[in-house]
């Protein structure tokens, strides 16, 4: 029985991380000052169509397609599935595999990263791809880009002036910003405007990037934001194809957690369930994956800048395939080194008001134990210094650069971002998921200032907005800071904890708030219900210390009126409350001493108990001590 829920779980996790989520949060309306400059949508991976001479389209994937493929076939798919229960993949992972090739393999590339048949996006005319025009001809919004954040720019700009950039995203980063360049031109022409804002996402980051630091100083443009950017690359590109996978089923699940708007923790169900199996269907399926993706330029733009030379001995030959080398040695070694001077030179020369969002806070999710929003790593997305996966700053750590004084370390230490690109004007969500800004009120408010207006120019500009910030989106639950602070931080002057339940629908009792790493104790009442978008102030017994640089997490146990009632989430916060105390250059791990140690808790992760065993022993060792409170 196992087995088979292991197998049912890894078909669902593979289905469900194909699909694409819709449904935001609604914020008021932006204040007057909005820009009507037209806007440019340059999409995520794979967002444009392509396209055969004759007006097929090839991409994006018809999966309806494929596991019609697979049904006409049923006696092998049946033995595959068969042999899945069993623990062998080899035979789903051909199943699938000749299914990839056959429906997908006209996007093939040749050697030298040309495409292998003759295809091309709808249209690169402005005219044609500007979102009046597209909803016109495809009323179901085929071919129309980022469908959310459109929803929010249509309350400030006709559709005619909101355009969907339509690439080849199996090209390379340069490729594609000439692309853009030739774009912009027949965006202003169509329009009439001497300038546009950019919005981009993901793949189009990279672009958008790429395209600023090879063309920017045509000053066309003047509010650029970049979110969840893969601007160094992916590190689910390499892992793949060059590296080890090793799948992280519970972080997936998280992220369609969040991408579906559920409250309920199902990730729950992986604690208590193997899973490796998807592992093994991964390692059978790529090969298949590799005969249509190998060549694409795009994909080794996509190889980080300390794995590019690795995987390009293991998978390349220097020869045969010359052009494709030479195409992203270009981008690796002479354009991505000067993106960060470049776009803070074109700041500074041309008052070019160019963010970066990104998430942090999750393992990629194939593996590469980094920093990430699950997909990309967070020094690629905004060029920070981050520790390895489950491994902070120590207590009293120096940021690598001085930033005129400005402190950069976030309030978990685990990302130094006085190395960014853009140390001023880059915003760090913790818990946002890759290019998930759609789902999270505080940051799609944030993605319209900074795109439609001039109100916010750095992180400072306003302190709703600071550099670093948990997540609020509603698959979170709770969500809490200290009054009379910035989010994250915390000095004398804070007497309460604020914890506010941003569930959309379930109501929420908190049972117990424990914190390590500072001498507080918090007073909780647990039979206190908090409505959703309801806050209640603990108040704490103790003492902040006189210091700063130093460290300490919360957690917030609660209970939940849903179909997973127990559970909790730790945030990060940093007390600047005086002199800075001296620092070692040593990491230490995330979270501290753990309360359950040694073979219990061996024998308890192998059960998948482990974490709400612990959860149980924490709230009634809370539960005990409130008593001398």
């Amino acid at each position: 029985m196992k087995k088979f829920l292991c197998v049912f779980l890894s078909v669902i996790i593979l289905a469900a991380s194909c699909l694409c989520f819709a449904q935001g949060y609604s914020f008021d309306d932006l204040d007057e000052g909005v820009s009507e400059y037209p806007v440019i949508i340059v999409p995520g991976y794979g967002g444009a169509g392509l396209f055969t001479e004759d007006g097929e389209r090839v991409w994006g994937p018809d999966i309806g397609a494929m596991a019609l493929g697979l049904l006409e076939n049923i006696a092998k798919t049946g033995r595959a599935l068969g042999n899945l229960m069993a623990g062998d993949a080899k035979l789903i992972g051909e199943v699938v595999g000749e299914q990839v090739v056959d429906k997908l393999g006209i996007l093939r590339c040749n050697d030298d990263g040309t495409s292998a048949h003759p295809l091309s996006p709808i249209s690169v005319e402005a005219a044609e791809t500007n979102t009046a025009a597209l909803n016109e001809k495809f009323p179901d919004g085929a071919n129309t880009y980022e469908l959310e954040i459109q929803t929010e720019l249509k309350k400030y700009l006709d559709p005619s002036r909101i355009y969907n950039f339509t690439c080849d995203f199996r090209m390379g980063a340069e490729y594609n910003a000439n692309m853009l360049r030739d774009y912009i031109d027949s965006v202003l022409e169509h329009s009439g405007a001497d300038k546009v804002n950019i919005y981009s996402l993901s793949h189009g980051g990279q672009v958008t990037a790429t395209y600023l630091a090879l063309y920017g100083d045509d000053n066309k443009v003047d509010n650029v934001i970049m979110t969840s950017p893969a601007i160094g690359g992916a590190g689910i590109a390499y892992d793949p194809f060059a590296g080890e996978i090793d799948f992280d089923e519970e972080t997936l699940i998280r992220f369609i957690e969040q991408g579906v708007m559920i409250e309920e923790d199902i990730n729950w169900l992986l604690k208590a369930n193997w899973l490796g199996i998807l592992d093994d269907i991964l390692y059978a399926v790529k090969p298949y994956f590799y005969q249509v993706m190998g060549n694409w330029g795009s994909i080794w733009d996509f190889m980080p800048l300390d794995k590019y030379d690795g995987a390009k001995e293991l998978l390349l030959d220097e020869t045969k395939h010359a052009g494709l080398i030479a195409k992203s040695d270009r981008f690796h070694y002479d354009i991505f080194p000067t993106i960060g001077e470049r776009l803070r030179y074109l700041r500074e020369e041309y008052g070019m008001n160019i963010s970066i969002i990104a998430g942090y806070g999750n393992r990629i999710i194939s593996g590469m134990n980094e920093d990430s929003d699950s997909i990309i790593t967070l020094s690629s997305a905004t060029g920070a210094t981050t520790p390895p996966f489950g491994q902070r700053f120590a207590d009293g750590y120096v940021q690598i650069n001085d930033c005129d004084g400005k402190y950069k370390v976030s309030p978990d230490m685990t990302v130094d971002a006085s190395t960014c690109y853009l140390p001023d004007n880059t915003w760090f969500i913790k818990g946002m998921f890759h290019a998930f800004v759609v789902f999270d009120d505080y940051t799609m408010e944030l993605v319209m200032k900074l795109l439609l207006t001039d109100e916010i120019t750095d992180v400072y500009s306003d302190g709703r907005f600071p550099q670093f910030r948990d997540s609020t989106s509603l698959c979170h639950s709770v969500w809490a800071h200290f009054d009379n602070n910035v989010s994250g931080y915390v000095n004398s002057d804070s007497k309460k904890l604020v914890v506010t339940n941003i569930c959309a629908d379930s109501n929420i009792n908190v049972t117990a708030v424990v914190c390590k790493g500072l001498d507080i104790k918090f007073k909780v009442d647990p039979t206190v219900k908090l409505a959703p978008g309801e806050s209640i102030e603990l108040e704490y017994v103790g003492e902040i210390p006189q210091v700063s640089g130093k460290q300490a997490d919360i957690t917030v146990y609660y209970l939940a009126d849903n179909l997973t009632p127990a559970g909790y989430r730790t945030q990060g916060y940093t007390v600047m409350n005086g002199e800075a105390i001296e620092g070692g250059g040593a990491l230490v791990n995330v979270g501290g001493e753990p309360v359950i140690c040694g073979a219990l808790a061996n024998l308890l992760k192998s059960l998948g108990l482990y974490e709400f065993i612990t959860m149980v022993v924490e709230v009634l060792m809370f539960a005990f001590s409130a008593i001398s409170i």
